[in-house]
C-alpha cells in the first residue's frame, strides 16, 4: 500500500499564511501525495506551486459551516476550478438537512457537480452533528446528486472521522462513490484501518508523519 497516494494534505486553519501554502506544496512534491487541500485564496497560489507535478489541488467550499446560500457556493466552486483546483470538498447545508429538507441539500450537491463538470466533487456530511439515520440519508443523497466521494467530517465540528460511521457509509455507497475520512487521522494504525473499510482519501494536515514516523501531532486537524 502506498499510503501518500491516499493523502489530501490539508491546512485550513484561519491563521494559515502563503508561506504556509508554499510548505504545504513543497511537502506533498516530497511525499507525491495525492492532493493539497486549500481554501479558496490560496487555489492559485497552490497551482503555480504544484505546475509540473502529479499534486493535484483540492479546494474547500461553503467551508466549514455549510450554511452559505446555494448561489454562493456555485460560484466559490466555479472561481476555484478556474483558478486551478480540480477537487472541489463541499460542506452539505446541516441545518437543512436536519430539518428534513433533503431536496434542498440533493439539489445544491447536484448543482455544485453540474457547475464543476467532470472534475471531482467530494460531499462533506459532517457527521458528528447527524443520527445514524440522517448519515444514511445524506450519504444517498449524495449519490442522487452524482458527487464522486462523500466525506465524514471538516475537522472542525465537535468529532471527526469515526470507523463506524465509514462501515454505515459504505453500506449505502458500495462501489457507486468513494470515501473520504477526515478529522482525527493523525496515526498509521487509524489510517490503515480507514483504508481497510473501504476509504479511497484521507484528509489530514499529519501527512508528513504519517508517512514518516507513523505518529502526529494531536491537535492537528
Amino acid at each position: 500500500m502506498n499510503l501518500s497516494r491516499y493523502i489530501d494534505h490539508t491546512v485550513l486553519k484561519a491563521t494559515t499564511e502563503p508561506k504556509d501554502i508554499l510548505k504545504l506544496c513543497k511537502e506533498a512534491k516530497e511525499h507525491n501525495f495525492f492532493s493539497v487541500c486549500v481554501n479558496g485564496s490560496y487555489v492559485a497560489l497552490a497551482t503555480k506551486e504544484l505546475e509540473g507535478s502529479e499534486v493535484k489541488v483540492c479546494s474547500v467550499i461553503g467551508f466549514p459551516l455549510g450554511a452559505m446560500s446555494t448561489a454562493s457556493k456555485v460560484f466559490e466552486a466555479k472561481t476555484a476550478i478556474e483558478d486551478g483546483a480540480s477537487e472541489i470538498d463541499m460542506v452539505i447545508n446541516i441545518g437543512m438537512l436536519k430539518a428534513g429538507e433533503t431536496e434542498y441539500v440533493k439539489n445544491e450537491i447536484a448543482a455544485i457537480k453540474e457547475a464543476i463538470g467532470s472534475n471531482v466533487l467530494k460531499v462533506i456530511i459532517e457527521n458528528c452533528y447527524l443520527t445514524d439515520n440522517e448519515k444514511k440519508v445524506v450519504t444517498a443523497l449524495c449519490l442522487d446528486a452524482k458527487a464522486d466521494f462523500v466525506k465524514t467530517s471538516t475537522g472542525f465540528g465537535t468529532g471527526g472521522a469515526t470507523f463506524e460511521d465509514i462501515a454505515l457509509m459504505k453500506e449505502i455507497v458500495g462501489d457507486k462513490a468513494e470515501l473520504k475520512a477526515a478529522g482525527g487521522v493523525r496515526d498509521l494504525a487509524t489510517a490503515e484501518k480507514f483504508i481497510s473499510l473501504g476509504v479511497t482519501r484521507l484528509g489530514t494536515s499529519s501527512g508528513v508523519e504519517l508517512v514518516t514516523t507513523g505518529t502526529a501531532d494531536p491537535n492537528k486537524y
